[in-house]
């Protein structure tokens, strides 16, 4: 597969390499109907920014750990372009402590959850939800990482998106 994965890091926080992020993407798109050739930016954010975009684009007060923004290219556009994805930083931190989670396998997470919703995978509805999951969950755990829904506890209402 040839994936181009543009990494921009707006954080004053430690983040992740690039390396990793486009370790995690690939394996979030294996399978995928894009194995030939995909493109998206990752954007690693500080809360000031990720709070401007959730109530710009989702109209929703306050932070949340990851955003994904699929293209929207016309039809006549033939590109492999799947969109973006932006993830915030210190809400990752936080949240991989209070679930009992390292920093990188909850990062792992955040960029695989964003890819799936690059790829139209939801989780508004339950039976969308258990899907989501599970394939989270496939993908982590080829990746060695723990089951992210055990025992998870998100923190203050915020939902990942």
């Amino acid at each position: 597969m040839k994936l181009h994965v543009d990494v921009q890091s707006a954080s004053a926080e430690p983040v992740p390499g690039n390396d990793d992020i486009h370790r995690w993407v690939a394996a979030a798109l294996a399978g995928s109907a894009h194995t030939d050739e995909a493109g998206l930016c990752v954007r690693l954010v500080d809360r000031a920014e990720m709070c401007s975009l959730n109530e710009t684009y989702r109209n929703k007060q306050g932070t949340t750990n990851v955003l994904s923004f699929p293209a929207d290219l016309p039809s006549d556009v033939d590109l492999p372009l799947l969109g973006d994805i932006v993830i915030c930083a210190p809400v990752v931190r936080e949240e991989a402590a209070m679930q009992g989670k390292s920093n990188e396998a909850h990062w792992a997470h955040m960029a695989v959850h964003g890819t799936l919703h690059l790829l139209g995978y939801d989780h508004l509805e339950e039976r969308e939800a258990a899907l989501m999951e599970s394939l989270e969950t496939e993908i982590l755990a080829k990746l060695d990482y723990a089951n992210p829904h055990d025992n998870q506890s998100l923190a203050d209402g915020q939902q990942q998106q």
